[in-house]
């Protein structure tokens, strides 16, 4: 059985169920080497406080802790990933290919390098190129990039705003296999009507009114301040706005909100672990993510698994993919407050048509799914053989 390394930082939620899977069907062995170190995990910089996902992240696959000397361990610089024993472990196991999550770590951009010529190097990443760039800092960014995924044998794309980011950068289309940004669709599709309808009731929601919701980090990347803004400007009694969450932007949106004319119709709910985000969506009608900066936004797969319309900046990875205007969802203008405020006038206007909105968001998601980023792992590891590596050979005169 051909065997794979998959080397990533640490255990997260969307992407451990991906590795159980992968040891379920059989077809290839995998393990996986997370690089963060077993005691560096926990604290999250987004959310600003510890977190233990309440889901079982470290079960029904093989795994090695690599351990991390950083000086300050973590994933949110690139420093913060330094593993002296690294190559060894992923040699002593003796891969037939080795994947990798993220090359901006010292430790996973070393083991490219290492192994590239040696043995098949996979990627996974979600960058875009959606953020415009300063041209001087666009040439220098391309020469980087093109010398980064020269190391780089083939890439799995999540959507069709990462296929275009890794072509910008030197891989070829024969380079590319599509393995979609995926959830556990089944677990979000689980009913949990009754206890949406419990959530609303505690904040006093009727259950005629709009629910519009955000989910997530509260960073000043997602721009919920904008979302705050346009929801004061909307001055719909018969509307309110649930954020849900915490982070470093928390007392800022939160004195934000306080001083709005509509302050006593935006909720704020602190972060709420995996098994219970399903209720979440259910008590909402509308989800939310208005950043300025996402590559991809894993919470719109999930309000789409529990059948919500949903709503996205056009600065949203996912928008091109997953989210079509007048079907099950809208996109505005990123950090324009006039188009957020006109789309959530739009939106608010039918409950009938937000339920067919979210019927049709469930359509759509359901084929963005585990299954589908195990077969074309798989697929790619045992046509080993055709995988066109970049071998440099002498020339001769």
């Amino acid at each position: 059985m051909k065997k794979l390394a998959i080397v990533i930082t640490h255990p997260i939620q969307y992407y451990a169920p991906v590795f159980k899977l992968l040891q379920q069907r059989g077809h290839i062995a995998v393990k996986v080497f997370y690089t963060m170190g077993e005691h560096n995990v926990g604290y999250d910089h987004g959310f600003a406080q510890k977190i233990a996902w309440d889901i079982p992240l470290l079960e029904g696959y093989n795994y090695e802790w690599v351990a991390n000397t950083a000086s300050s361990p973590g994933s949110h610089h690139p420093a913060g990933i330094v593993n002296p024993g690294l190559i060894h472990q992923i040699k002593a196991w003796q891969p037939d290919a080795v994947l990798f999550f993220g090359w901006n770590y010292t430790s996973h951009l070393k083991a490219m390098r290492y192994f590239k010529n040696r043995i098949p190097v996979f990627f996974r990443g979600d960058s875009t190129l959606l953020n415009p760039v300063h041209p001087f800092k666009s040439f220098l960014k391309t020469l980087y990039l093109k010398w980064v995924y020269r190391h780089v044998d083939h890439a799995f794309y999540v959507g069709s705003n990462n296929k275009a980011y890794f072509k910008k950068y030197g891989l070829k289309e024969h380079q590319l296999s599509f393995a979609p940004h995926a959830i556990d669709n089944s677990r979000f599709k689980e009913d949990r009507q009754q206890e949406g309808i419990n959530l609303r009731e505690k904040l006093h929601i009727p259950a005629n009114d709009f629910l519009i919701v955000y989910a997530g980090k509260f960073e000043p990347v997602k721009n919920i301040k904008l979302l705050i803004s346009a929801f004061e400007q909307l001055n719909n009694t018969n509307v309110h706005l649930l954020l849900t969450g915490n982070g470093p932007n928390e007392d800022v949106l939160k004195v934000q909100a306080a001083k709005t004319c509509v302050s006593s119709h935006i909720h704020f709910i602190d972060f709420v672990n995996q098994t219970y985000m399903p209720v979440i969506y259910a008590a909402a009608d509308i989800y939310c993510l208005p950043s300025v900066s996402e590559t991809w936004g894993l919470a719109v797969n999930e309000a789409m698994a529990c059948s919500r319309a949903v709503l996205v900046s056009d600065k949203v990875g996912c928008a091109a993919d997953l989210v079509k205007p007048g079907i099950n969802g809208a996109i505005f203008k990123s950090d324009d407050l006039p188009s957020l405020t006109n789309v959530l006038r739009e939106l608010t206007r039918s409950k009938q048509q937000l339920a067919a909105y979210g019927k049709n968001s469930s359509g759509i998601i359901q084929d963005w799914n585990f299954s589908a980023i195990a077969q074309a792992i798989e697929t790619r590891l045992l046509n080993n053989d055709k995988v066109q590596t970049t071998v440099v050979k002498p020339t001769t005169k």
